[in-house]
């Protein structure tokens, strides 16, 4: 059987996939159908192609992973950002969907390593439905700030009716969540493990389940070596020999950071003792002293 070597670089829409294979100057542009579905793995299978490489598009791409996966092919899942940074460093500046999959075909084979995503249905209905409970709990905020604002009596009766209806599907939601983690063995020993860290409650554990797949598998040192979070402060964008600016966090995994950020304060701040004098410290009058103005420092 002929060794399947080749790259596809998949552009995802909610309506199609425009497919470019570089290196034997082929494109498709296949429907979002199950038939469209069809005729991308029949292409891909007819040029040899071993590796498929996406972005993630909102779970538009979703499916075309699964119809990819279920055909032998490795699928590549990258985040949108670090396409459209490899774009501009490359003076690439015109963009449509030929010229994105053609872009995502080059990244793939200028950075080979990135490792296929294995499909795991489980914990990607656990990922699904904590997406969907996060959704609704902003959902949530922004109709709690509508009426705070002395609304008229029939539009705070309107809001009122609509914050009840999503608090009892947000109970339904977050019953589903805790069902199926405990319903899967592996989870809920991972929830257990997980949720005996001090101020780690139930969402938390959830969404640390359902995250990243490299925080929840492997063994032993592998463990130990998740990817970045980028939590710790970091040099900013205008160091420059002897100026030194503000340090902020930025990159990583914005999401799972979000989730933990405070949970981690509160577990900080209140159980562990060398961080709580550090952070009352920090907090005191005197360490919130105003910056000279002659100090420099970078906007975050």
């Amino acid at each position: 059987m002929p060794q399947k070597t080749g790259v596809v670089g998949l552009d995802v829409a909610k309506n199609k996939a425009d497919g470019c294979i570089r290196s034997a100057g082929r494109r498709l542009s296949a429907p979002s159908t199950p038939e469209g579905e069809a005729e991308l793995v029949a292409w891909v299978r007819a040029n040899r192609v071993g590796r498929a490489v996406m972005e993630a598009s909102g779970g538009y791409e979703r499916s075309w992973a699964e119809a990819l996966r279920a055909a032998g092919v490795e699928v590549v899942i990258v985040d949108p950002k670090r396409i459209r940074h490899f774009a501009k460093a490359a003076g690439r500046l015109a963009k449509n969907d030929p010229i994105d999959a053609e872009t995502i075909a080059w990244f793939a084979e200028t950075f080979p390593d990135g490792e296929a995503q294995a499909h795991d249905p489980a914990r990607e209905e656990v990922d699904r439905l904590v997406q969907a409970r996060t959704a609704l709990k902003e959902l949530e905020g922004r109709i709690a700030q509508q009426g705070e604002h002395g609304p008229p009596a029939l539009v705070a009766k309107a809001l009122g009716a609509i914050a009840k209806a999503m608090r009892a599907e947000l109970r339904k939601l977050e019953a589903a969540i805790a069902a199926k983690i405990k319903a899967n063995p592996a989870f809920a020993r991972r929830a257990e493990i997980i949720g005996s860290v001090p101020g780690l409650g139930d969402q938390a554990v959830a969404g640390l389940i359902a995250g990243p797949r490299a925080l929840t598998r492997g063994s032993g040192a592998s463990v130990m070596k998740p990817p970045p979070l980028s939590s710790a402060p970091r040099a900013c964008d205008d160091d420059s020999g002897e100026r030194k600016g503000q340090r902020h966090i930025k990159g990583g995994r914005r999401k799972l950071r979000n989730l933990l950020y405070m949970p981690v304060m509160g577990a900080a701040t209140q159980h562990n003792p060398v961080l709580k004098a550090y952070y009352q410290r920090l907090r005191s009058p005197r360490a919130r002293r105003p910056r000279s103005l002659s100090s420099p420092a970078c906007a975050s």
